[in-house]
């Protein structure tokens, strides 16, 4: 990671560039691949015929198992989908009369049912993609098997059911009263209805169809999670299901065919789609915006242009860290063109040796103006040709020095830069901006 602060008037701006992350590249994919959604539920079962509980409870119930593969969405919003799905269940019924002894009936019968459907859920009615809630509809068509079963003997011994609302081992006409003994329902469904054959039907066929129709609210926990609370609502078309049918001879049942129902919640997983985004790792990275003159060395002396104070080094001379020639006299002559130590404070000629009055004079003499670089020699006063030193500073400054050579280098003032901004620091804001101040004025 390089840390490379951009210092303004007034402010300090720091830009964090992380190198890793320039050869990570996220891309949205136009058109990803959409593979089939598998989904899980339970619920309760309901059954809607001629036999029925007298009094419906949550304990009247059943279990039902639901198992849903959804085919690759028709559109990017996935407004429809084609459902394939298998339906395990039981229903039931119970009827109790005290004045109709022949509607004592009740049953059991397990379904299987393996349907499909076509889901639409008003995609085209909402804008936004990562919505919450999903409301659904589908309609299908779904082939199932049934087996009525019956409970109506126990240990052997068939029931009989009384006016006084008691179930014996014998009919209430009769009149033996030593025999006839109070029997209590077992609750196992022991006979197949259908083999029995007690009100005419036959042998009938239990395998049958029904129109699925499905209705619920889908929650989206992720783009490849979501929860559904639904209800679906099967049309058979068969009256045999409690094997009582209008059609029967006896005990007949309205006109109309037998329905059941199963309410659920399932989880839905969409495992095997292509992701709208993919992340690529790259060999290498395009910077289209990035400022390569923050990093440029022009005259290659190892100190970056934008912390060089001397440009234009010549190749091989020996800097210091502000990029400068060293020039150990401070005559203003670098050691690489220094022809002699001259003591602090002499002016010196363009090979630093010192100029005698005379030659001062010869120099003045003939000329009508002064040249620009000379300037200094007479319009600038001792102390604004002298560079600041850092014992000049409060000496709580005097740690930021980390190689003792009395001056801030660039590095060094980015470390106290990057303290700062960690909150690390000694130094308030405004000392920030004195030690800037410092940097450009040693």
């Amino acid at each position: 990671m390089l840390i490379l602060p951009v210092l303004l008037p007034g402010r300090i701006q720091a830009q964090e560039i992380d190198l890793d992350s320039l050869l990570i590249r996220e891309v949205e994919v136009e058109n990803p691949t959409y593979m089939p959604i598998v989904g899980f539920g339970t619920g309760t079962t309901h059954f809607f015929g001629e036999v029925i509980n007298n009094y419906r409870t949550p304990l009247s119930s059943h279990y039902g198992f639901k198992v849903n593969v959804s085919s690759p969405p028709f559109d990017r919003r996935r407004t429809f989908l084609v459902n394939f799905y298998l339906m395990l269940g039981e229903v039931s019924g119970n009827e109790r009369s005290i004045t109709e002894m022949d509607r004592n009936l009740n049953f059991s019968s397990n379904l299987t049912a393996f349907g499909i459907n076509l889901e639409y859920n008003f995609g085209h009615l909402f804008e936004r993609e990562d919505r919450i809630l999903t409301p659904f509809v589908s309609v299908g068509f779904a082939p199932f098997l049934f087996s009525a079963k019956g409970d109506l003997s126990s240990e052997g011994q068939d029931y009989h059911y009384w006016t006084d609302g008691t179930i014996r081992n014998m009919a209430q006409d009769n009149g033996n009263v030593v025999l006839n003994q109070v029997l209590h329902r077992d609750w196992e469904f022991e006979t197949d209805l259908r083999d029995a054959d007690l009100y005419g039907l036959g042998n009938y066929s239990q395998f049958s169809f029904a129109l699925p129709f499905d209705l619920g609210v889908d929650f989206n926990v992720t783009k490849r999670m979501k929860m559904r609370l639904g209800t679906s609502f099967h049309m058979t078309f068969t009256d045999n299901i409690d094997n009582v049918s209008w059609e029967g001879e006896g005990i007949k049942g309205k006109a109309g065919n037998d329905h059941f129902a199963l309410t659920y919640v399932s989880l839905h997983l969409d495992l095997f789609s292509e992701p709208d985004v993919i992340v690529e790792e790259l060999m290498f990275a395009e910077l289209d915006d990035f400022d390569y003159f923050m990093f440029e060395d022009e005259d290659g002396d190892g100190i970056l242009d934008v912390a060089d104070l001397c440009l234009e080094t010549p190749a091989g001379v020996e800097v210091d860290t502000n990029g400068c020639p060293y020039d150990d006299d401070y005559d203003g002559v670098p050691n690489f063109r220094d022809d002699e130590d001259s003591p602090r404070g002499a002016i010196v000629n363009d090979r630093g040796v010192e100029m005698s009055e005379d030659e001062l004079l010869a120099l003045l003499g003939p000329r009508e103006a002064v040249p620009r670089s000379d300037l200094d020699l007479y319009f600038a006063t001792d102390s604004e040709r002298r560079r600041m030193t850092l014992d000049e500073l409060d000496e709580k400054f005097q740690v930021l020095d980390l190689d003792g050579d009395k001056y801030i280098n660039f590095d060094e003032l980015l470390l106290a830069i990057d303290d700062f901004f960690d909150f690390s620091s000694f130094m308030e804001t405004d000392e920030v901006y004195d030690v800037i101040n410092f940097f450009f004025a040693q």
